[in-house]
Order: structure tokens, then sequence, then C-alpha cells
């Protein structure tokens, strides 16, 4: 059985599919997770909407916490991470996590940010010992287990990898640098381009993206179907 997380983080509240001024990257993650539940219908979808309510940003309280071993946290510190530790155990739980996130001028959207800052944690996704020889960080989720799809939307057209500005695109390295420092690496994507554009450039980079995530969709659930099923 397979664990599904599913994150939203656009300010637009709803699906482009059935709304005018809806949200690609909500449409992009519902079309993905309803493929999910077909190829998993005993599988488990946790959702967390990070748009519509964004994770408390990092605090010099929550630093202080975080940075506090755990047997000598005061209760106010334990209080500060709550949030962090719900958001971690919640990634923990997950063999796949589907983010919706759009690109806003350039890179992640603030609430997503957030989020990120809320599960990059000394002492729950990552390790830190200034006296370990060679790097004094290591990951601490495990590799082998987790893949993360990002799903995006922009503007403009032409970030993709080796496209007119890619230079331009910091969302998905982002987040991937982010997931590498944690432990995941296997992290694919789909996005959405021509918004500003509209008209059929739009639907058409709508069209391709809905079917690189049914591709992701097979892909992924054949990696983690049993051998028996095979």
């Amino acid at each position: 059985m397979t664990t599904l997380l599913h994150l939203d983080s656009s300010a637009r509240p709803g699906n482009s599919a059935n709304q005018p001024f809806g949200s690609h990257t909500r449409r992009l993650s519902a079309h993905f997770v309803a493929r999910w539940r077909a190829a998993h219908p005993d599988g488990t979808v946790i959702y967390r909407d990070v748009g519509a309510h964004p994770p408390q940003h990092v605090t010099g309280e929550w630093i202080h916490a975080a940075f506090t071993k755990p047997d000598q946290r005061l209760p106010w510190m334990d209080a500060a991470l709550r949030e962090s530790d719900q958001l971690i155990d919640e990634l923990c739980a997950a063999d796949v996590i589907v983010a919706g996130v759009p690109m806003y001028n350039f890179n992640v959207p603030a609430q997503f940010k957030a989020y990120i800052d809320n599960i990059v944690r000394v002492g729950r996704t990552f390790g830190f010992d200034r006296a370990r020889a060679g790097a004094p960080y290591w990951p601490l989720l495990d590799q082998d287990r987790k893949s993360f799809v990002i799903l995006s939307a922009r503007g403009d057209y032409g970030y993709g990898v080796g496209q007119r500005i890619a230079h331009m695109n910091h969302v998905e390295a982002s987040i991937a640098t982010a997931l590498g420092y944690i432990g995941i690496t296997d992290v694919h994507g789909a996005a959405v381009e021509f918004d500003e554009f509209g008209g059929a450039r739009l639907q058409a980079s709508i069209v391709a993206a809905e079917s690189h995530v049914d591709e992701l969709v097979a892909q992924l659930s054949a990696q983690r179907r049993p051998a028996s099923d095979s």
C-alpha cells in the first residue's frame, strides 16, 4: 500500500479545469492525484494546502529550538517546532510527494519556501556534526524510498532545460537542491507555460503537461508495484 502526500501552494484558490481564473498547478496536482487513486485504490492520500494555509516562517525562536537537543528543550521550544514536526511526519510517511508549485517572479511562492524551511531541519531531516570527517552535514531520509513530483506553471515560455530563458527558472532547481540535502533525489516534474499569453498555445501546453503527468503516474506506479504483480 502506498502513501501519497499532495501539496498545493498556489495563491489561486480554484482549479483552471473548471474555473476561469483557477490555478493551473492545482489542476495538474488534482489530475495527478486522480490518476494515482485509480492506480492505487487502497492507498492513502495526505493533503496539505500551503497556499491557503502557509506554514509559519522561520523565526529566531524556531532556530533556537531546532538547534537545541530534544532532551534539553523547554516547553516553548516544543511548541515552536510543533508545526514543523507535523510537516516532517507527513513527509516521512509518504512514498510519493506531488507538489503544485507555480513560478512567482522566477522562484517558488513564499508559502512553499516556508514549507521547505520547515522540513529542512537539523536532527530531523539532516544531520550535523562539526567534528565529522569530511562533510559535517548528511541527509537523514531514505534516498531510495521517496519520489517527489514538482508540477509548475509559468506565465512566459522557454523555462525548460536548454531553452531560451532556462537560466531564469529557479523553481525546480531550488526545490531539488533542498530535497537532495535531506535525502530525496528522485525528483520529477511537468509544467504549464504560456499562461500570460492564453489562447491555443496555453491550451496545448496544458494538454502536454497533463499527458506528462499521466506518464509520471504510470512510471512511479510501476516502480512501486510488488514483484508478484509484475
